[in-house]
């Protein structure tokens, strides 16, 4: 079972470091595809001088997937975020739940801060996508290819691309396949404020997006919240 793995980037030379020395320490074989959507800070010359492959895309998390799905070679495609390290032996779970039938899933979740709040946002994250089939980019989505392409890939929003993905995914009553390994991410936006404030603020976000809100107001919301 071939295995593509996707991060796309804007601008992360701060973070990128730490994503291709967590990188270096997967296990196994797994394809491994940047997608930059036009960097200036030297984040793709870094990549590059590593030895991975970077795609110059559009820019926007969505069409950069997308992009970067199109020209992997894996079976099984997973996303991943360049702030999020991921296990040593994501990709043997992978692996083995794809065999066993899996076509869509993700990791459970922890965050890199201790702060306030926190141990109840890695509670709820996980438990949401356990009980109600709802991964964030930031869990290490994975899916079939031909799933994938079947539902058209990523929908081409500005953000909650990874949400409205799930959301389509419980329409078709496909499960979400949570994986026992965790990712680390960082907690970056809920350290700048308030930590359960912005926890509020995320969730209200999705309720204006449940609601048919247009995205493009959601959007600016979200970048109030970061």
């Amino acid at each position: 079972m071939t295995l593509s793995l996707i991060i796309p980037v804007y601008n992360e030379r701060a973070a990128i470091g730490a994503c291709l020395a967590n990188l270096a320490a997967l296990e196994g074989e797994v394809e491994v595809l940047f997608a930059d959507g036009g960097s200036t800070d030297g984040t793709a010359e870094a990549i590059a001088a590593a030895g991975y492959r970077v795609l110059s895309c559009p820019k926007g998390r969505a069409a950069q997937m997308n992009a970067a799905a199109g020209a992997a070679g894996g079976e099984v495609l997973w996303f991943s975020h360049c702030d999020s390290l991921l296990p040593p032996d994501g990709p043997e779970q992978i692996r083995r739940a794809a065999a066993a039938g899996a076509a869509f899933g993700c990791f459970h979740i922890a965050f890199d801060y201790d702060g306030p709040f926190m141990g109840c946002n890695t509670f709820f994250s996980n438990f949401r996508a356990r009980r109600w089939h709802i991964a964030f980019g930031d869990q290490g989505i994975f899916v079939r290819r031909d799933l994938f392409e079947e539902l058209g890939g990523f929908p081409n929003l500005p953000l909650m691309e990874d949400y409205e993905l799930s959301r389509r995914m419980k329409a078709r009553k496909i499960p979400l396949t949570v994986l026992p390994g965790r990712i680390v991410t960082s907690a970056r936006r809920y350290r700048r404020k308030n930590p359960l404030l912005t926890m509020a603020k995320m969730f209200y976000l999705r309720c204006l997006y449940r609601a048919g809100v247009d995205i493009e107001k959601i959007a600016r919301l979200y970048r109030d919240v970061r």
